[in-house]
């Protein structure tokens, strides 16, 4: 009891120190343009988690957290196993040959997988990719050994391969995608994503640019001869703020706009949209944990950059086919203490500035951002709370997830927010947030509704009091007196099952009470209940407390 006491007050609203407070004003008739849901696209390693009971139960609620499609991408699609998951692997065994040499296709795992997605009303965001063992052309040693720790030395092997025989390489794509029009309907399909593999510039491809722009070629001919208005694109290149990465996305685009295609001899390739990376830096500093957000922030801008520099493409949607806090998922925490973010607030409150800093660099940029896509997902049969890089821990619903949730609330256009407390969109980029707080917001507004996603969020991972928040809404219609608010909250008190879990002396094995308890906890949760307040002259003011690395959803309804 002395324990959730000290919890409770350490948090209250009240307890702050003596500080400015921070006005963030919101204008509801300057209009920004439609507010596009970019944070509806998540990703992970291990596809066979997709099916089983906790992997399922996520792809569920990560369907219903918004009114929009949500999709997912995963890798080893295409690789030879019995489907059996591992740390950074999975397999669907989709292409085999016969003693005779002739294809084998298998599309049980690969439809398992997608039908999950689809029965929970989601969409494939379809990575094509690895390499069959059979059609690789370096297969031995083919599947990798690797656990959280370990080098990555025996971790790319015969699936990174180029393949032996493009031609056989582009069949397996071309039954893939006819099997799937069979299957699912073509307008189905056509709604989907077809991305040419992961990575391609580093240890992924064990081939060179060139030999990827093949591959590239070989693969939306395939596509495009089974399904003409499919979706294709790529390269799903890594951080571009790096020059080697830079270079490799530029050649990409070089090839598809005036390179000579390897299959048909023209000029180009079908590009239907343009993928990369963009990760943070998270680091260790004086025993805390120091995130490196500017990193992030600059693999966006870099890549909007690039994409502007080729007139034919530069209207082009571009999806970050992963944008995270940095590489490996599967990294614990446990083994990489750089890694201690993920399971409480600082995850979800880094999330929701990356949302700002991506729609506002593409303004900039004026670049078509499509997708920001979450690698993250779930682990089968590890301890609770073990430090991945994940959504959910056992079938419980970690913080992060409810950034999602409050994202998926907002509706309409987005509008006009002005805030005392925010970092410069170009010191975020250049050094990250390493002096004050960013205590920024991000609007939309639909018809009868306005939406204001506040956060109060800072790289270094340490205690400092709550931000005073003065929020003031204005541009409600003339005519509106009366308004509904409803105020939602992540932080160590709210939305947070990890805190729970804590409280309950970390279980490795709840009871169903216990069990029930965290459910319950990670839950999207309101901060106070619903309250009517008055709207004069078409303004609202609202005043509240947001503790560091905390995020509000306040939404007026009339």
């Amino acid at each position: 009891m002395r324990a959730f006491l000290f919890l409770t007050l350490a948090w209250a609203p009240w307890v702050v120190s003596a500080q400015d407070p921070v006005t963030i004003r919101v204008d509801a008739a300057d209009s920004l343009g439609r507010f596009k849901p970019i944070f509806a696209y998540f990703g992970y390693d291990e596809p066979n988690y997709t099916y089983m009971k906790n992997g399922s139960k996520l792809a569920g609620e990560l369907a219903a957290s918004s009114d929009v499609p949500v999709y997912f991408r995963t890798h080893f699609l295409l690789t030879t196993g019995d489907g059996t998951p591992n740390f950074k692997w999975g397999s669907t065994n989709a292409y085999r040959e016969d003693a005779d040499g002739k294809p084998v296709y298998n599309w049980t795992i690969s439809d398992r997988i997608f039908e999950t997605y689809l029965r929970a009303g989601a969409k494939p965001f379809v990575e094509i990719g690895f390499m069959p063992e059979a059609l690789s052309s370096k297969p031995e040693p083919y599947r990798p050994t690797w656990s959280p720790g370990a080098r990555f030395d025996q971790y790319y092997t015969g699936w990174s391969y180029p393949p032996k025989d493009y031609s056989k390489w582009a069949e397996l794509i071309h039954q893939w995608v006819r099997h799937a029009v069979e299957r699912y309907g073509r307008s189905e399909v056509e709604s989907w994503y077809w991305e040419v593999w992961n990575e391609p510039d580093i240890s992924y491809w064990h081939g060179s640019p060139e030999e990827y722009d093949k591959l590239y070629d070989y693969t939306a001919g395939a596509v495009k001869r089974a399904l003409p208005a499919a979706k294709i694109g790529g390269p799903a290149s890594t951080g571009p703020a790096a020059e080697r990465a830079a270079g490799f996305l530029r050649q990409f685009l070089e090839h598809c706009s005036s390179g000579k295609n390897y299959v048909t001899g023209a000029t180009g390739a079908p590009l239907d949209f343009i993928s990369y990376h963009a990760k943070g830096r998270p680091s260790v500093v004086d025993g805390h944990v120091r995130m490196g957000i500017s990193k992030n922030a600059e693999d966006v801008e870099k890549g909007f950059q690039i994409v502007g520099a080729f007139p034919k493409f530069r209207n082009l949607p571009i999806v970050l086919s992963e944008s995270d806090p940095e590489g490996c998922a599967a990294c614990s925490a446990r083994v990489y203490p750089q890694n201690a973010y993920r399971n409480g607030t600082l995850y979800p409150a880094y999330t929701a500035v990356m949302l700002k800093n991506i729609l506002e660099l593409a303004g900039r940029e004026h670049a078509n951002i499509e997708g920001m896509l979450t690698w993250a997902f779930e682990f089968e049969d590890q301890p609770y709370f073990d430090g991945f890089r994940t959504l959910a821990t056992n079938g419980i619903d970690k913080p992060v997830l409810n950034i999602f949730r409050m994202a998926g609330l907002m509706r309409g256009n987005r509008i006009k927010v002005e805030s005392s407390g925010a970092v410069a969109l170009d010191a975020m980029v250049k050094q990250g947030v390493r002096d004050n707080p960013d205590v920024d917001a991000l609007a939309a507004r639909s018809d009868r509704e306005i939406s204001v996603l506040a956060w109060n969020y800072h790289d270094d991972d340490v205690s400092a009091p709550a931000a005073i928040i003065q929020l003031s809404i204005a541009g409600v219609p003339d005519g509106a007196r009366r308004g509904l608010v409803r105020h939602y909250r992540i932080d160590q008190n709210h939305s947070n099952a990890y805190t729970v879990w804590k409280h309950l002396g970390s279980p490795q094995n709840p009871t169903p009470e216990q069990y029930s308890a965290l459910e319950a906890a990670g839950q999207l949760q309101q901060l106070e209940s619903p309250r009517w307040i008055d709207i004069q002259a078409g303004q609202v003011k609202l005043d509240f407390n947001l503790p560091r690395q905390g995020v509000s959803l306040v939404q007026l309804s009339w």
